[in-house]
């Protein structure tokens, strides 16, 4: 088997976020929702589907050029060969080596068409070829409820309704949800760079334990909070709320502030809660001092940015000889969900999988032939072979392509 082609695509979803959210402040409304995604034809007629996970912020146009930059050093193989191909566009493009996001998420887009192209052709699910299923549901949170819980996105302003999102997302059936308390202010204006690093002021502290408090009463002790950061933090501050709501049980202190070995160190001697990070950490090198020094947790490597399938197994791998858990991270269309359902499937030290708001908006789901969804808080594992998803007809019609051959 021979690859002939790959089709490189810059997604158009419905939901450009040019118009403006019901009761969304404006300053909201400048997000994107780009998926950048790839497939690879062979000449036996079998094809596969890959993502590089850059759909939000502004690297989406930067990802659909490197995954065309590396699409033509492919042509011609053999798409079984995953190892030697990875270590091909690893080794020999210079800039691979110690790369960041946007290489590793090219890459990782063709990955994970080749895993894809290599379960259809040998008619068996990711999970299989990756070693078999530990499990076959997933515990799963609901993610990202500052925005809403539903099919709509709303921001949260009041405490109440940080208790109202995250009650919602009890009732259906989560025992666990993920907040950033810290992203809009009472009038649901985004918080600047320069109001969220260093020691922060009474007030925005005391605002964070407000909501923390408000989701706590409301959902009581037996549902887990994961409180989200996206790194706006800094060192500094990250230690200032975490020792203010530690009192709260918090299950894992996500993305504290930017990630670097040293200060995570900082952090992890000055709080009394597990860090989750890993996002905007790349490949197993990247990870290996986190490893080394226990100051994360729970890792949450990016299938469509660390590297893909082949390498998000390594990481994983290694993280279980350090007794650090896994959950991956997952904010793109539902490619990556599917490839993340099997890879968590599949590994000893999975924790919990991360469901996305933005993965209950028909802008996200009108770009795949098949919605999974959790139930009752669980995921169930895709069974159809290779990754169990593929590009729509919508998405492969609302695209700026580039065809490399």
């Amino acid at each position: 088997m021979k690859i002939t082609k790959i089709d490189v695509m810059l997604l158009h979803s419905s939901k450009e976020m040019k118009e403006v959210e019901p009761g969304a402040p404006a300053d909201w409304n400048n997000i994107a929702w780009r998926p950048v995604v790839c497939r690879i034809y062979t000449d036996e007629g079998i094809y596969g589907d890959g993502e590089a996970a850059m759909a939000y912020g502004s690297a989406a146009p930067g990802a659909f050029g490197m995954v065309k930059e590396l699409a033509g050093m492919i042509i011609g193989a053999d798409p079984m060969k995953t190892e030697p191909i990875w270590e091909k566009i690893y080794k020999q493009t210079f800039w691979g080596q110690n790369g960041g996001p946007v290489f590793f998420a090219g890459l990782s887009a063709l990955d994970m068409a080749l895993w894809d192209i290599k379960g259809k052709a040998l008619n068996v699910p990711l999970h299989v070829l990756l070693g078999g299923k530990f499990r076959d549901k997933l515990r799963t949170y609901a993610s990202q409820l500052q925005f809403g819980w539903g099919d709509s996105l709303n921001p949260a302003l009041s405490a109440q309704d940080y208790a109202d999102n995250a009650l919602k997302a009890v009732e259906e059936g989560y025992d666990a949800v993920k907040i950033d308390f810290f992203t809009f202010d009472r009038a649901g204006k985004t918080f600047s760079e320069e109001q969220r690093t260093g020691l922060l002021k009474p007030e925005y502290v005391d605002l964070v334990e407000e909501r923390v408090k408000a989701v706590r009463e409301a959902i009581g002790p037996n549902v887990d909070i994961i409180m989200e950061n996206h790194s706006f933090l800094d060192a500094q501050s990250a230690v200032q709320i975490a020792r203010r709501v530690e009192q709260y049980n918090i299950f894992c202190y996500e993305e504290p502030n930017t990630p670097t070995p040293k200060t995570a160190r900082f952090i992890a001697d000055r709080i009394n809660m597990p860090v989750a990070s890993g996002e905007r950490i790349y490949t197993r090198w990247q990870y290996a001092p986190y490893f080394e020094d226990q100051t994360i947790q729970m890792i949450q490597p990016d299938i469509g940015t660390c590297g893909g399938i082949t390498e998000i197994k390594k990481i994983c791998d290694m993280a279980h000889t350090y007794d650090i858990g896994v959950q991956v991270h997952t904010c793109a269309s539902p490619l990556c969900t599917a490839a993340a359902l099997h890879v968590e499937a599949c590994i000893p030290n999975f924790v919990i999988h991360e469901h996305h708001v933005y993965n209950l908006q028909k802008f996200n789901k009108d770009l795949c032939i098949y919605d999974y969804q959790p139930v009752n808080g669980e995921y169930g594992i895709p069974s159809l072979p290779g990754l169990g998803n593929e590009l729509s007809e919508y998405a492969l019609t609302h695209c700026d392509k580039v065809e490399v051959k």
